[in-house]
């Protein structure tokens, strides 16, 4: 499939602008990576950029189905210079690849984009259909965008830059059978060749990272560049330790991984993987299992290179906090729960937080204690009232559980059963699918995302208890220093959240019924948002959404100074907006990455649109099975 790049607003500008300028575009394909402006002209500007805004598109209707059936763009971007001019950019798109194709791998051959590995690093083959091949994921998620110092991968003409991208899983087999967390989570390291005048990007190698080291991968989702450039990812849904007997998923991808359904030890998965590049576009990856072993979703460290703030995708879910001992070294420190004190309940809520510390600790020592134990060695779980007062009642998944920890393991219980321990200590963990979490430095402001206000939310059985959309919201979370914990202890850090509340305009709106295309909630706002990213530099939150409440997934830009919320980008009907990041300058150049996974997937909100759609997406993405991986481009002038 061709996607179409315009290249007419490339400027050849030198970027010397104090406010470099985050271009998104559209085109047709999965992932997106926007770029913009930069240059080669060394003359001092004469007019600097001031401030952006962007003029949105409509929703795309079955009257031009194509663009319910791709990646849809017809936005554009208004760029306000320090001499009074504004200058519009259209907004385009381009891919490096679809996945499931066969790309460079830098040393005169090719590799599949996408492709399975087991722990030996040897091909997973699709052998479900007479026509086997290896699998490929139709779902790339979490991009980070970076640049080292000095590169040694041949074949650069321009400047070597660098996209981690990580891929959540298969949708499914070649025969149609669900692969939902069954295969090992694969990660790639793209080494891209950035042209020095107009920072258009294109791929020189793929390189497939080793990940046996860290045993594998499990369902690595939402992810952020850290500030000492590298890649953080995630594993959510940590499968559960007590039942993993009866766990067929994790049995097959114990299989898939190992070549043995037992061989998997569920306490190495659910916590945070870290991809470093090298020079040459290879990488390596190691996990920290200090920070808690949660749902992890998008995380992003604070400016102090020490605060990790982390979403939780689960139900009975919470608002974690991680203090590293050090700054850029995750590999020590302590850990915090969120308590949500509630002071209003309508339109989202809002609450006030304090922190409750659930216990310090080493990443090896954790490591050790992941090796060796079962659950049963750290504490007794009950699935219905066992009439015994030593047990506690404690909300799980949506359910209750009845809990004691054994004698000595509140250590092992704290870092490796995090969702149970963190519960017994009083932690609010009544949050539904807590997704992407980004920063607003200047004002010391986080967002996370909720994906979906559920009954944990709603009913009180985690200590919330708020009233708001189904289809979720974005909330605003203030941070300040000179806090401590709630038994006095003071907390090391000046980027702590003491209050929390849905940000009004980012709050969705459901529908008491479909509209005439089937969207379940109110296609002109924000629906089931997932990822979001801020941008400094324009004082923008960009917010993707993962919905079921949308016929389309759409990329939205909201201005924190002007309130105004724009629909920059509609995906494939049946894909989730995935993998946003924005990053301000590599080599004079700014760039976003937002990419979609699972075109084509369908659900009860596309029952008007998918015996239309179906075959569109399916010509497109290879019959449903790849995705594409790509940049956004626009490039607007940034100086003048």
């Amino acid at each position: 499939m061709t996607e179409q790049l315009d290249s007419s607003r490339r400027s050849l500008l030198k970027f010397l602008s104090s406010a470099p300028l985050l271009p998104l575009a559209g085109g047709s394909a999965t992932a997106a990576l926007l770029s913009a402006c930069g240059g080669g002209d060394t003359a001092a500007p004469t007019a600097q950029l001031m401030s952006v805004s962007f003029s949105g598109m409509a929703a795309p209707t079955l009257a031009d189905a194509p663009k319910m059936a791709t990646t849809a763009v017809a936005s554009a971007m208004q760029a306000l210079y320090s001499d009074g001019k504004t200058v519009p950019y259209n907004l385009a798109y381009q891919t490096f690849f679809i996945t499931g194709a066969q790309v460079p791998n830098g040393s005169g051959g090719t590799i599949l984009a996408g492709g399975y590995y087991d722990i030996n690093n040897k091909p997973i083959v699709d052998k479900t259909d007479a026509n086997s091949r290896q699998f490929f994921s139709d779902c790339p998620d979490g991009t980070s965008l970076l640049k080292l110092a000095s590169t040694t991968v041949s074949g650069i003409k321009g400047n070597a830059v660098f996209a981690v991208v990580q891929f959540e899983y298969a949708t499914r087999n070649v025969k149609g059978d669900s692969m939902y967390g069954m295969l090992p989570s694969p990660i790639a390291i793209l080494t891209l060749d950035q042209d020095k005048t107009t920072g258009a990007l294109s791929l020189v190698k793929y390189h497939n990272v080793d990940t046996s080291p860290a045993n594998g991968l499990w369902i690595t989702c939402g992810a952020s560049r850290s500030p000492w450039n590298t890649h953080l990812s995630s594993e959510e849904y940590e499968p559960d330790a007590t039942t993993i007997e009866k766990n067929t998923q994790f049995a097959n991808f114990s299989t898939n991984l190992y070549g043995d359904a037992t061989k998997a030890n569920p306490y190495h998965y659910g916590h945070l993987p870290e991809i470093t590049v090298n020079a040459d576009g290879t990488g390596s990856c190691k996990k920290h299992y200090c920070l808690g072993r949660i749902s992890h979703e998008l995380v992003q460290v604070m400016p102090d290179e020490r605060t990790t703030l982390m979403g939780d995708d689960a139900t009975n879910g919470g608002l974690f906090m991680f203090i590293a001992d050090k700054a850029q070294d995750l590999s020590s420190g302590t850990l915090y729960v969120a308590k949500w004190n509630q002071k209003t309940t309508d339109n989202g809520g809002s609450a006030t937080l304090t922190w409750i510390k659930l216990g310090s600790a080493t990443s090896a020592e954790i490591k050790a204690l992941a090796d060796k134990l079962k659950a049963a060695d750290i504490m007794e779980v009950k699935t219905s009232d066992p009439s015994d007062a030593s047990f506690t009642k404690i909300p799980f998944s949506g359910t209750y559980n009845w809990i004691k920890i054994k004698p000595g393991m509140e250590k092992a219980a704290a870092f490796l059963e995090t969702h149970r321990y963190a519960a017994l200590m009083g932690g609010s963990m009544g949050f539904t699918k807590m997704e992407g979490t980004t920063v607003n430095a200047k004002d010391k402001i986080a967002y996370s995302a909720i994906a979906a206000i559920g009954s944990a939310m709603t009913n009180g059985s985690g200590g919330i208890a708020i009233k708001g959309p189904a289809a979720g919201a974005v909330y605003a979370l203030n941070m300040k220093g000179g806090q401590s914990d709630t038994k006095g202890t003071a907390i090391s850090s000046e980027w702590v959240p003491v209050d929390m509340g849905a940000v009004p305009a980012l709050l969705s709106e459901d529908l008491a019924t479909p509209d005439a295309l089937g969207n379940k909630a109110n296609a002109d706002k924000v629906a089931n948002p997932d990822n979001i990213k801020f941008s400094e530099k324009l004082r923008t939150l960009f917010i993707g959404e993962d919905s079921s409440t949308h016929v389309n997934n759409f990329l939205w830009a909201y201005n924190v100074d002007t309130k105004a919320l724009t629909r920059i980008m509609s995906t494939p009907s049946g894909a989730e907006s995935t993998g946003l990041h924005a990053v301000d300058d590599i080599n004079g150049f700014a760039y976003i990455m937002s990419n979609f996974q699972h075109p084509g997937d369908w659900e009860s909100v596309h029952s008007k649109v998918q015996a239309t759609l179906d075959p569109l997406i399916r010509a497109n993405y290879r019959d449903r099975y790849g995705a594409a991986v790509g940049y956004i481009t626009g490039f607007p002038a940034l100086s003048f």
